[in-house]
């Protein structure tokens, strides 16, 4: 496996999530029924971040889990969100204003295979649900661990399809037909919603995401499902 993503082009990707900006967080609330807020919980928990810690949060898109990392984490000096669109991120600026967390969340455009930070430098390093649409996963993964300090954990939520026989054929059922109808109601955009059951589809399990992320660097790397195997969360820590 070479960790590689689909081959999607990522101006495609970017116009896409651009085109769907203003309705992307009506639409994770609705269409996970509002487990999108407890699987980013559940993730950032995961960060421990120390007093005075850095984190980064890549593929930040409206900055969720930089929000979240700052209410958790008070502690923590500074967290920096990431992500190559630059609609999201305006987005995300207006939240973090409205939050009044503007002098603790900086936002910056970025790709996250090419991180424009030094190394070393973050005690946790997160992505949720961005890792799917990298061109090069494997390049994305290696930058993570990159700017990670030695023992810094690199935290990844993405969605997954459960295995289980009764459960399994009705999540594929709204997943693969109700979902995409939803989401283009809503959003206008039925492909950005076809886009995501046919990304996730292709996308590795999670024994061959937690073998990728071993291959780039990380160790003592743990895997857990959450919501019946809707969501893994994937952790693993950077050698010292």
């Amino acid at each position: 496996m070479d960790g590689s993503g689909r081959g999607e082009d990522g101006d495609a990707i970017r116009r896409m999530f651009g085109g769907i900006a203003h309705r992307y967080d009506l639409l994770n609330r609705l269409l996970s029924a509002g487990r999108d807020r407890y699987w980013r919980r559940e993730a950032v928990a995961q960060a421990q971040l120390p007093a005075g810690g850095l984190a980064v949060d890549v593929c930040t898109g409206t900055a969720d889990v930089a929000l979240e990392l700052a209410r958790q984490f008070p502690s923590a000096k500074s967290i920096v969100g990431v992500d190559f669109c630059l609609p999201m991120i305006r987005l995300a600026a207006r939240k973090v204003a409205q939050a009044g967390l503007k002098e603790r969340i900086r936002l910056q455009a970025g790709s996250a295979e090419a991180l424009p930070f030094d190394s070393n430098i973050f005690d946790a390093a997160t992505v949720a649900f961005g890792i799917r649409n990298l061109v090069d996963r494997k390049r994305g993964l290696a930058e993570l661990n990159r700017v990670l300090r030695p023992g810094g954990r690199g935290i990844i939520l993405e969605f997954a399809m459960p295995q289980g026989p009764l459960f399994g054929r009705l999540y594929r059922f709204y997943f693969q037909r109700v979902l995409p109808w939803l989401g283009g109601l809503i959003s206008g955009d039925r492909a950005a919603y076809s886009y995501l059951p046919a990304s996730v589809s292709v996308f590795p399990s999670p024994r061959e995401l937690g073998r990728l992320m071993e291959e780039v660097g990380f160790h003592d790397v743990r895997c857990r499902a959450l919501t019946g195997g809707i969501v893994t969360l994937h952790v693993g820590k950077k050698l010292g």
